[in-house]
């Protein structure tokens, strides 16, 4: 049986996974470098081993509302292509195996779902999973915008 490893993290109350296989680590909120002319959910960047890396809010990228920042806040490090940039989530919990059974595709729920892959059903708990393709996709159209 077919089956994808997510890391699972929380953003407010619901659980939501990304595909291990762009997780490049997992670190703890260093301080923020800001950057002007950027979109809200754009948090600034960070110096990560040498490399500036990008922050993104996810839950402010997804409309989910602002988050006040606290010890268990994490920093996944991800890379897609030759872009690396790092997401800010409430926190995150483990690396689990989802059979792709248990997985429902996200259009068959009638919602908005661009930045979502499905929703997983696993060991009574529900996962939402991220598109991470299509949330860096949209990353990289809106920096192309010029005033």
């Amino acid at each position: 049986m077919e089956s994808i490893k997510v890391i699972a993290f929380s953003l407010r109350d619901e659980e939501y996974g990304l595909n291990i296989d762009y997780v490049q680590s997992i670190e703890r909120l260093s301080p923020i470098t800001r950057v002007p002319n950027v979109p809200s959910y754009v948090k600034g960047v960070i110096n990560l081993r040498g490399n500036i890396i990008p922050l993104i809010d996810l839950q402010s990228k997804l409309c989910l509302g602002q988050v006040e920042y606290s010890e268990s806040t994490r920093v996944i490090i991800v890379k897609f292509d030759e872009i690396e940039l790092g997401f800010i989530v409430d926190k995150t919990s483990n690396v689990i195996n989802i059979p792709s059974d248990a997985i429902e595709a996200a259009a068959s729920s009638g919602f908005n779902t661009d930045y979502f892959e499905g929703i997983a059903k696993y060991e009574g708990r529900l996962i939402i999973l991220v598109n991470l393709e299509e949330i860096i996709k949209t990353e990289a159209n809106e920096s192309d915008v010029e005033d």
